[in-house]
């Protein structure tokens, strides 16, 4: 793939404004293995967090990551199990510096 396909730039930045295509291009079975379950999700989401700092993003570049990945799930997923449902609901009724803040504690979570 060519990298203007990436969220990773060739310097090794982080282009928040592709996270929407860039899970919108992941395939529907990977993407429903990964959601059915809220430790695959976590798992998933730790191998995520792994990589951006083996890459050398800092907590506010994973953050605004995490923030941009949650409100694509949020508006374009259905939860498939408890878990997902409550932070979807969360999501809905924060303002913006609550889900950047719920964005932190997800990358804690799963850190």
């Amino acid at each position: 793939m060519m990298e203007n396909n990436h969220m990773m730039t060739k310097d090794q930045d982080v282009d928040t404004s592709k996270v929407e295509e860039t899970v919108s291009r992941m395939d529907e079975g990977k993407k429903d293995e990964i959601l059915s379950n809220f430790n695959d999700f976590k798992s998933y989401l730790h191998k995520r967090v792994a990589l951006g700092e083996k890459l050398g993003m800092d907590e506010e570049a994973l953050a605004k990551t995490a923030e941009k990945v949650a409100g694509y799930l949020a508006e374009h997923e259905e939860p498939r199990n408890a878990e997902e449902n409550l932070l979807k609901e969360l999501w809905k009724v924060g303002d913006q510096e609550q889900r950047h803040k719920l964005a932190h504690m997800l990358v804690n979570l799963v850190k």
